[in-house]
């Protein structure tokens, strides 16, 4: 079995793909105006409307609802990135900290308030972990 993705469900699907266009630097892979992929060496954040819903199960997934899920991303300079978001990142909930297990960490929320962390390794362990 392989991990291939996670998917976010959003009311605005041009504002959240923008968001994360810019955040990571990444372009999106459109499929139709339903659906968006960000795809990175090691998997995807797949961006779906809520017009997606209807093809599962109608009321399955709600945008804007979540509060257990982090979406992360392996960054080169977790310092640098923060002074690159200043500015458009509005919901900074930690600025960047290095984590007891090794990680430099920065939180903020997307515009649906979906939990995000960029973080880059600096402890020798983390480093040797995520070593690309």
């Amino acid at each position: 079995m392989d991990f291939i993705s996670i998917r976010v469900i959003t009311g605005d699907i041009a504002r959240l793909v923008g968001f994360y266009e810019r955040a990571t630097g990444l372009r999106a892979n459109w499929a139709n105006d339903d659906f968006a992929e960000l795809t990175t060496d090691c998997g995807t954040l797949a961006i779906g409307s809520t017009r997606t819903v209807g093809l599962f199960v109608p009321g399955s997934a709600e945008p804007g609802t979540n509060r257990s899920v982090i979406i992360e991303f392996l960054v080169d300079d977790v310092d640098a990135v923060r002074q690159n978001l200043a500015g458009f990142v509005e919901d900074v909930v930690t600025e960047p900290t290095t984590m007891p297990w090794g990680n430099r960490a920065l939180l903020f929320r997307d515009p649906d308030g979906n939990l995000v962390n960029f973080f880059t390794p600096v402890t020798p362990a983390a480093i040797a972990k995520f070593a690309r």
